[in-house]
């Protein structure tokens, strides 16, 4: 390879990107849109109290409740423990308790009540012990007196004790995640420019071979997708923890989206139909991000999209505390899909 050739088509791509009256001002105004969406978002988390019932029988005193909300606690009766535990499991609440059926006629006998409690994994410490003070004013308030009460408590899921996420540091990863999308249009729209002006045609009759074309358009998609994450990252603040591990998956990552960048440009024409493949292919790409944000919502079969892979690992960084030990299986299922999407679109 000639590293000659090689820097001045990079300097040349670039030069045609930053000219380019669409992809270059929208580049800016998106980096500039997500670090503000960032900022704006609330750094807090909601602490009211969501809780799940299931009972065979409701005592007197829980039917009560349920239909007298009270401000800063949400009870919602559920048909069985399996939804009880999904729903948990899913977010939708803090926590599920299940009474006994024999509930009532053991706190009418005095006896010694046991209680199962299902916490979802981002419950926080204040709000378990809020639930069982809960749970001992109801044992209180149905045998009008303080009876021994055994809370048998489980936890859904990771636990994250200690660790509460705020939602906008959530969604760091899967922005930095959609920015390295974003260059897939760009990078596609370029090559698809220069081939609809015959500008590669021209540039095959100097010494410049196919693999100088191909290494300079590979280190120009890839260093855009990569320097822009970067950036927003850095801004964000989302190099705090594993900032190495954070590296290397975003540099996986961009060759990724390169790829694809590649596979996109070779089946379109001109520019319309380089958009026409490439907007269904960012809603495809775009569904593991949903998966991270929302558990349970999607079912295994997101993992034959290779965007998952790298959601996965930067959300289990960024916000779980994960380490390359963690994710290192999804590094290689990257790497896998980088060789794969770098052949097919070469």
């Amino acid at each position: 390879m000639n590293w000659r050739i090689i820097r001045a088509l990079i300097g040349k791509d670039m030069a045609l990107f930053l000219r380019n009256r669409f992809f270059a001002p929208i580049t800016a105004l998106s980096l500039v849109a997500y670090v503000v969406i960032y900022f704006v978002m609330p750094r807090s988390v909601d602490e009211t109290l969501d809780l799940a019932v299931y009972a065979p029988n409701l005592p007197p005193t829980l039917e009560q409740m349920l239909e007298a909300q009270q401000e800063g606690v949400s009870i919602q009766a559920l048909d069985s423990i399996g939804t009880l535990k999904n729903a948990v499991e899913a977010g939708d609440y803090h926590a599920g308790i299940v009474l006994p059926g024999d509930f009532q006629s053991r706190l009418a006998a005095g006896e010694k009540v046991t209680l199962d409690v299902y916490f979802a994994s981002q419950t926080p410490t204040e709000l378990k012990t809020g639930v069982e003070t809960f749970l001992r004013e109801l044992v209180y308030a149905q045998a009008g007196q303080p009876l021994p009460v055994e809370i048998s408590a489980e936890v859904l899921g990771t636990d994250m004790v200690g660790n509460q996420v705020p939602i906008r540091d959530k969604l760091v990863p899967l922005i930095a995640v959609l920015i390295l999308m974003m260059e897939t249009i760009g990078l596609a729209s370029l090559i698809s420019e220069e081939m609809e002006n015959r500008t590669v045609n021209a540039l095959l009759v100097t010494p410049m071979t196919y693999r100088d074309l191909f290494t300079a358009k590979s280190f120009m998609g890839v260093g855009l997708a990569f320097g822009q994450t970067v950036l927003f990252l850095a801004v964000t603040g989302g190099f705090n923890h594993q900032p190495l591990t954070i590296l290397l998956a975003l540099l996986l990552g961009s060759v990724l989206v390169t790829g694809v960048g590649f596979l996109i440009a070779s089946m379109g024409k001109d520019l319309m139909s380089v958009m026409a493949w490439a907007i269904p292919s960012m809603v495809v790409l775009a569904v593991p991000m949903f998966g991270t944000l929302f558990p349970r919502a999607l079912s295994d079969w997101v993992k034959i999209i290779p965007t998952y892979y790298l959601a996965d690992s930067m959300y289990a960084v960024t916000n779980l505390g994960a380490g390359l030990g963690a994710v290192w299986t999804n590094m290689l299922a990257l790497l896998a899909f980088d060789a794969a999407f770098i052949v097919l679109g070469v």
